[in-house]
């Protein structure tokens, strides 16, 4: 975790904060939206959707182009017994 200080602006009748661009690529925030959690202890931003298996797609194509996505075992042991799970 990262703690930072920012000022809090004047945004016509209200007031809001920038949040730094490096800050948003650790969340990976790609939302226009954020939750916002508010209690005593003070105010906590969060992503709404996280994104658990973002760039796995273009992590795997780029595998298959190096030619990285070979089974590490085999599919089938010599003595696997498939009446088993009949």
């Amino acid at each position: 975790m990262e703690t930072f200080s920012i000022k809090v602006r004047k945004i016509g009748n209200s007031k809001g904060i920038v949040i730094p661009q490096k800050f948003l690529k650790i969340v990976e925030n790609e939302n226009e939206e954020v939750l916002i959690v508010v209690d005593a202890a003070g105010i906590l931003l969060k992503s709404i959707k996280p994104l658990p298996r973002k760039g796995w797609a273009s992590a795997f194509k780029k595998m298959a182009k190096n030619n990285d996505d070979i089974l590490l075992m085999p599919d089938i042991f010599k003595d696997e017994n498939f009446d088993a799970w009949k």
